[in-house]
């Protein structure tokens, strides 16, 4: 067999494997889609619920060095931040 016709069955691998990740992915993000309806419908915001899971995903140096630039930041344009909830964790 010719270098040209395997690395052709090879693309052609590649190609069939990111399209079936692809239809993975999108399945995924339907059954997301349905959690944040489902949520949502018990009455919880997915906005504050979105807000949250991209907290927990960050590690605790990260969160608190973007609480203290968050601090700084609305300081700077007069914005008082009152989170007895974020100062007791």
């Amino acid at each position: 067999m010719s270098e040209a016709a395997v690395s052709d069955e090879q693309l052609r691998l590649f190609v069939e494997r990111i399209e079936r990740l692809e239809e993975e992915k999108k399945a995924l993000g339907e059954d997301i889609r349905d959690v944040y309806s489902e949520a949502k419908a018990q009455g919880y915001d997915t906005k504050i619920l979105r807000k949250v899971i991209r907290l927990r995903k960050m590690s605790p140096h990260d969160r608190a060095e973007m609480d203290a630039l968050l601090e700084i930041y609305c300081n700077a344009v007069g914005i008082q931040l009152n989170l007895p909830l974020a100062a007791a964790a």
